[in-house]
């Protein structure tokens, strides 16, 4: 049976990094309690992703903690990776759920009810929902905000995780809609002290 939680779900992004690599970053994290990891590059090229995907399935692996990867089912397949996150403009998650059957976590994002609704009677086995806040690492985001994240928690059963801009000071209000937990980027891994900014969140209740 698959499992996962969505309390505290890194997603990657290499740009934003402070120091050290990708993976001791993330190894610090999961060692500070992350509950989930997304490997995110949108640049990236297919082999360069598929190598760094099975190095992070390990090391999640080994701390009893899925990998997703980000809109690249290819490279989730491959690499053997938990499952994949898909976008508006990724393929459907219909499709995706035809070619992985039921036991692969499929994520979806939903920047409303319309599209929660949509991508949970589609197959989706968590949300994505935002943008919850302004964010530096993504400038294309529609507003949805705190109101809106508490509609689709109303609207839909499976669990959901606010994303975009969420740090530990605004943290408890994004949980105080319903949501099961946040995606988080920059406040993880663009910080000096990674296994601090982790505790930080993980004390929010």
């Amino acid at each position: 049976m698959k499992t996962f939680n969505l309390r505290l779900y890194l997603v990657t992004d290499e740009a934003c990094l402070r120091y050290a690599n990708l993976l001791d970053a993330v190894e610090e994290a999961l060692q500070a309690g992350v509950t989930l990891v997304q490997y995110r590059d949108k640049k990236g090229l297919g082999k360069e992703m598929l190598q760094k995907a099975v190095a992070l399935r390990i090391l999640c692996h080994r701390y009893h903690i899925p990998l997703i990867v980000n809109d690249r089912l290819d490279v989730a397949l491959l690499s053997g990776a938990d499952g994949v996150h898909l976008g508006q403009d990724d393929l459907p998650v219909e499709e995706a759920r035809r070619l992985t059957g039921p036991d692969f976590i499929i994520g979806a994002t939903a920047h409303n009810v319309q599209e929660a609704l949509a991508a949970q009677a589609a197959g989706a086995d968590y949300l994505g929902c935002g943008a919850v806040f302004a964010t530096e690492t993504k400038h294309d985001t529609v507003p949805l905000g705190l109101e809106g994240l508490r509609a689709i928690r109303k609207a839909v059963h499976i669990p959901i995780a606010g994303i975009a801009g969420v740090t530990a000071k605004n943290y408890r209000q994004v949980l105080a809609t319903g949501a099961d937990g946040a995606a988080v980027v920059s406040a993880i891994l663009g910080t000096e002290d990674i296994t601090t900014a982790v505790k930080a969140f993980l004390e929010v209740k």
